[in-house]
């Protein structure tokens, strides 16, 4: 999937922007500049055509301040990273010195950019707009985040520049796509080389180094996947925010090209907030999960530590706990065989589609023992399920009364799902329909 990065410098709307074209409001917007420090990720569609969004913070230069120099480099890291690029300015201020600074980079950058004037909200502002084109970034595109005016044409640029979809022949089409991702340092370069048994060309995380290549197929112990590598990211005597910004812009893109993640744990420090940060992406990606909690001989341990740690971390991703836990020592070659099982067991469990009539007999006795609670006097009956043809699994309850069924029902139905179907390690979707 491609990735559209949001620039520019700081307060000329980006965030709002952003909110706008995910759908939600889920970046802080403030008038104070240098707000968005934490980076936001989103999916956006449009015209059929879906793609990932990400917003940065503000573009600065020549500051003392910590947080705005890791901007700086997390902003390089985007352009880096991304399909298109689209470069916020703002009409009222007209070209500042940032602006021209910031095309300056956008143009040796060589990627699409959509340059975009934002807070032209009435026909005289348009006026305003003209003088941009001094910039040498092409056409002009005038908009409005706040109230949407301008964004349809906006977004017909953008995805006309997305690179196309890839079609044609893929020799491995068909094959599991197996992502190790994590955080850096928690093992994930020396379980790639585990499992091909070689050593493998490490990535260094600064922005304009040749990407290696992600994709290795994997053929070995019974075992035939595409191995989707995100390896390769190194602690160094960097901005600690850098680091954790290009992990998980690597992750994103593992993860959604994936079928399968292995989520890699450092065992010593437990599951940290980056830590969950790329496991609620992979939850809202809807993929299939794998838990390696690594370096476990470097944990200290007694005979109830295992149950302990199994049971705390199931406790920290919980409600979506039903994922198999592995303990490694890759270092030490310990259960690394136990990871390759798990990940085919789960790819067998995500890729399953169960017969309508296998689902009747089993769930409707059930929900006939058990049928949603009542809602104001009403009583809904549920009268059939089905399994939807996602990638994923997605089930469909017909019933009489389906906005009554509130979200607990619908964790009971997850539940006996995967209590009688073996779901383990997928998320579950449940939509209910209107019979």
């Amino acid at each position: 999937m491609s990735l559209v990065a949001i620039v520019g410098r700081p307060n000329v709307g980006k965030s709002t922007l952003f909110n706008r074209l995910v759908g939600m409001r889920q970046a802080i917007v403030d008038d104070i500049s240098g707000v968005t420090r934490d980076r936001h990720y989103g999916r956006s569609d449009w015209n059929g055509r879906e793609f990932s969004v990400v917003d940065t913070g503000g573009f600065t230069s020549n500051s003392d301040d910590i947080f705005e120099k890791a901007i700086r480099r997390q902003v390089e890291i985007a352009i880096d990273e991304a399909d298109v690029i689209i470069f916020m300015v703002e009409a009222a201020t007209g070209i500042t010195d940032y602006d021209s600074e910031m095309a300056e980079v956008l143009r040796r950058s060589k990627k699409p950019v959509i340059l975009c004037v934002n807070k032209v909200d009435s026909g005289e502002k348009v006026f305003d707009t003209y003088e941009f084109y001094s910039l040498g970034l092409g056409e002009v595109h005038s908009i409005s985040a706040a109230n949407g005016s301008g964004t349809g044409d906006l977004l017909d640029a953008v995805v006309g520049a997305l690179p196309a979809e890839e079609e044609g022949e893929d020799p491995y089409a068909g094959l599991p796509r197996i992502a190790i991702v994590g955080k850096p340092n928690v093992g994930k370069s020396s379980l790639t080389n585990a499992l091909l048994g070689e050593e493998r060309n490490i990535v260094t995380p600064l922005a304009g180094t040749t990407r290696d290549s992600i994709e290795t197929h994997y053929n070995k112990f019974g075992h035939e996947f595409m191995l989707v590598d995100t390896a390769g990211i190194r602690k160094k005597g960097k901005v600690n925010e850098d680091l954790e910004f290009y992990s998980v812009m690597r992750s994103i893109r593992a993860i959604e090209h994936s079928d399968v993640c292995v989520m890699m744990i450092d065992s010593t420090t437990g599951m940290e907030a980056q830590d969950m940060n790329i496991f609620n992406l992979i939850l809202r990606n809807r993929k299939g999960c794998v838990l390696v909690v690594n370096k476990w001989d470097l944990f200290e341990k007694d005979s109830k530590t295992l149950k302990e740690y199994t049971a705390s971390l199931r406790e920290r991703i919980s409600p979506f706990d039903d994922v198999p836990i592995i303990f490694t020592s890759i270092v030490k070659m310990q259960r690394v065989q136990d990871v390759l099982n798990a990940v085919s067991q789960v790819y067998e469990n995500y890729s399953r589609k169960i017969p309508t009539s296998r689902l009747n007999d089993t769930m409707l006795p059930i929900l006939e023992q058990t049928p949603p609670p009542s809602w104001k006097g009403k009583y809904v009956k549920i009268k059939y399920v089905t399994q939807l043809p996602t990638k994923f699994p997605a089930f469909a309850f017909f019933c009489n009364l389906p906005q009554y069924i509130k979200e607990p029902y619908k964790r009971f139905l997850e539940n006996k799902l995967r209590e009688n179907f073996q779901l383990t390690g997928c998320p579950v979707q449940i939509f209910c329909r209107k019979k």
